[in-house]
């Protein structure tokens, strides 16, 4: 195992040891302090990769998962898989010392937190490093429900049940549709590898299934990183834990839709279908994102909205970007290249100034006991800490020097402006919009930073709007992180090409391929003299500070709106009349009758095996090869006719348990005879087992009592059972008669020597199909759990009467 592979796995190990940690020193020492260590051993072991990445180098390192299939967790770390993973690791060093002084180990279940962000940290961690598609489809959906864990942490709270809830539909459904793609990518190039895929780009655009692979992987870009229309999920899941928003929903998981187009630009850049519906639905959602945000009263879904404003401007630079592989090497492909530069280091600016705000958000909810922003105001004297770092973050987000989101947001600006200048993928008059809606965008995030400066720090204070009116200054250490990172907001701006020369460039080469460290680097500079994106920026200020002086004439303006025909609208009454229809159709069939239940299983077996039967022609009889019937078959077949007919006529019940052990063991005999002691053996075991069980069940039970049954009972009873006989014999007559494949005994012949195992049986039971009896297992435990609990919690009639 390589130390990439423990990186990925220590999360997933840490989380084990979490509840005994907790149960042996939670009294003593915050359980965070235990955790810090995970992501802080992660970030330091990446960190030293940095000199070699830099200079070029990749590492692909593989582990043996299931060779058999030919899976394996192989590891593929270069420039963009080490940018997210430092994210990651970064961010989760800084969110457990945060969530330390947040979370309070005298009221929270710290263990489930800890658990739950280590799983996340450690799906995070190897959906960004796995090359294996399989290995990363299975870590994305985890991350969906790590996260859904997350979000529902406070579960007695109906907004955090139905916000991971939310969160979980809607991020599922994008991983079930990229999921549909990553297969489609794995028949076009029989590969399971990422780098295969990319390095096989050039045949598949040519393939029928090009472009619904890159639909349906786009889905699953789009839900994970909130873009319009799947954006609703995002504001709702606010109602997790501080901590949780500012790793989750500004740093990391948001984050991935992103790592995934950037991840597939080599092989769907230079279309024009991916051109227009990365860089178009990136658009919509900054703007839509932007105009929402403003909008809000509540500081976290402020900064919701805004994440997903800035989640679009990342998404439209890396579609403007992917033109880079449409031209051939010059300077237009330079110029996109620039893009998906740019798109790479806001994404990493946003993670440092927003991470600081949803802290800073955090910390006046746990200071004043609230986040409206109609009850706040004033704090800037009380709070000069958390004013600073919420004026550093704020400004940044902004795009105003000397903070690093100026640098970014400058370059976005060239960006939009190249796709106005040159045309390509026709339609061409219409990226002369995507300047015009950039700036309109840039506009509206002025405005609503500028709103969470001015109305929660500035103005009055009014301690009696508060729950909390004894505000002070927050501890320290809930303030460190924070600071750390507006410190790296002001830092990067002077020194942003010591970024730039370790980390984005490296991970631009992995996204365009086309270029090497050697040939190109960027250089990041403040200042390119009075240029059109220098002139949009004043812009920006001038008409967002008249817009914030009149904000409350022209913010009317949107209650013209209809709320019902918002998107979170509509997702809410479309759920409703989901669940009431789902209610209305199982009532219907949900009679409580295991009999109709049974008529439904069988009808259906029916139904669909004689209509395939049917539709192929494919009832056809070849006895030719079949062994003589003996005198002894006959004589069992006749025994076990017998007893199955004793055991439906008898009102004995332990009759009828007798009759129904007779057929069971009548056919280990009929085993014998056919020359299959293993299958023999099995069955006499299991029949024993399940007859004790029948007994001890039965006898618990009230006796058998009289009752007529109606005639048409009888009769449905006798057309189902003839039906099912009938179709089961016709359709093992036909298979019998007509192999079409190799016999698969053959495969287990040295079931011996493979398994070690004398029965042939417990063979493939164990060994063959040892996964498949694995989950069989699991769901006959879950199944006896659930049972047990109602046993134990059911309640009494008198007490169901009562409530």
């Amino acid at each position: 195992m390589s130390f990439v592979h423990f990186v990925i796995l220590l999360p997933f190990i840490s989380a084990i040891l979490v509840p005994f940690l907790y149960n042996r020193w939670s009294v003593k020492i915050h359980t965070g302090w235990f955790v810090v260590i995970v992501p802080l051993f992660i970030f330091i072991g990446l960190l030293l990769q940095l000199p070699a990445i830099s200079n070029g180098e990749t590492y692909l390192l593989s582990m043996s998962w299931i060779p058999s299939l030919g899976i394996n967790f192989d590891i593929y770390l270069d420039g963009l898989a080490l940018m997210f993973g430092l994210i990651i690791s970064g961010m989760g060093v800084l969110v457990v010392i945060y969530s330390i002084f947040y979370m309070s180990k005298e009221r929270e279940a710290l263990h489930n937190f800890y658990i739950y962000l280590l799983m996340f940290m450690g799906a995070m961690l190897g959906l960004v490093l796995s090359d294996n598609i399989l290995v990363l489809y299975a870590l994305w959906e985890l991350t969906s429900v790590s996260s859904f864990l997350l979000i529902a942490y406070w579960y007695e709270r109906k907004g955090s049940r139905d916000g991971a809830l939310k969160a979980m539909l809607i991020t599922v459904f994008g991983g079930l549709a990229m999921l549909a793609g990553l297969i489609m990518l794995t028949i076009m190039t029989d590969s399971y590898s990422l780098r295969e895929i990319i390095a096989s780009a050039g045949v598949m655009k040519d393939n029928s299934l090009f472009i619904p692979a890159m639909i349906l992987l786009l889905l699953g870009a789009f839900t994970k990183s909130a873009q319009f229309p799947f954006s609703i999920w995002l504001p709702d899941a606010m109602e997790a834990p501080t901590p949780v928003s500012a790793y989750l929903h500004s740093a990391t998981m948001v984050k991935a839709g992103l790592y995934l187009v950037a991840r597939m630009t080599p092989i769907f850049g230079g279309s024009a279908l991916w051109f227009w519906l990365v860089s178009g639905i990136g658009l919509i959602t900054l703007i839509y994102g932007s105009i929402r945000a403003v909008r809000q009263t509540d500081l976290k879904a402020l900064l919701a909205f805004s994440t997903i404003s800035q989640l679009g401007l990342i998404m439209s630079l890396l579609g403007v970007g992917s033109a880079a592989l449409y031209f051939d090497i010059g300077n237009e492909q330079e110029l996109y290249t620039l893009a998906i530069f740019a798109a790479l280091f806001h994404l990493l600016n946003h993670s440092t100034f927003k991470g600081a705000l949803f802290m800073v958000v955090g910390i006046i909810d746990h200071e004043t006991g609230t986040r409206d922003i109609r009850r706040l105001g004033g704090l800037m004297s009380l709070m000069p800490l958390t004013f600073t770092i919420a004026l550093i973050g704020s400004l940044s987000m902004a795009g105003l020097p000397p903070f690093n989101g100026f640098l970014s947001k400058e370059m976005f600006f060239t960006g939009m402006l190249s796709t106005s200048q040159i045309n390509m993928f026709g339609f061409e008059t219409l990226t002369i919009a995507f300047p015009i809606i950039a700036w309109i965008a840039s506009i509206f995030t002025f405005i609503y930073c500028l709103v969470l400066l001015l109305k929660t720090f500035l103005g009055s204070f009014h301690p009696e709007r508060l729950p909390k009116n004894q505000v002070h200054e927050a501890p320290i250490g809930m303030l460190i992180p924070p600071i750390i990172l507006a410190s790296l907001v002001v830092l990067i701006f002077f020194f942003p090409n010591i970024l730039a020369k370790y980390i984005l460039n490296p991970a631009l080469i992995s996204v365009i391929p086309i270029w090497n460290l050697d040939s190109f680097t960027y250089e990041i500079k403040p200042w390119h003299g009075w240029n059109t994106e220098l002139l949009m920026t004043i812009g920006v200020v001038f008409f967002g500070l008249l817009l914030v002086l009149s904000i409350k004439k022209w913010n009317l303006f949107f209650r013209f709106f209809p709320e019902r025909f918002s998107l979170n609208n509509l997702y809410n009454t479309g759920i409703d009349k989901m669940e009431q229809s789902s209610v209305s159709f199982t009532n219907r069939y949900m009679t409580g009758s295991i009999r109709h239940y049974l008529i439904y299983i069988f009808v259906f077996i029916v139904v669909v095996l004689s209509g395939f039967l049917i539709y192929f022609d494919a009832v056809a009889f070849d006895f030719s090869n079949d062994a003589d019937i003996t005198i002894y078959d006959v004589g069992i077949l006749l025994a076990m006719v017998i007893a199955a007919f004793a055991t439906l006529l008898t009102k004995n019940r332990i009759a009828a348990i007798v009759s129904l052990g007779a057929v069971g063991y009548l056919m280990v005999m009929l085993f014998v005879i056919l020359r299959a002691p293993d299958l023999a053996l099995t069955q006499m075991v299991v029949e024993t087992a399940t007859t004790a069980l029948f007994l001890l069940c039965f006898y618990h039970l009230p006796k058998l009592g009289k009752r007529v049954e109606k005639i048409k009972f009888k009769v449905m009873n006798l057309v189902v059972s003839i039906s099912v006989g009938l179709i089961v014999t016709i359709l093992t007559l036909t298979a019998s008669g007509h192999k079409l494949f190799k016999p698969i005994t053959d495969f287990f012949e040295n079931a011996y020597e493979l398994a070690g195992a004398k029965n042939i049986v417990n063979a493939i039971l164990v060994d063959f199909r040892g996964f498949d009896t694995m989950l069989e297992i699991s769901v006959l435990l879950i199944a006896g759990i659930g049972v047990y609990t109602l046993i134990k919690l059911r309640l009494k009639g008198s007490d169901v009467d009562e409530t």
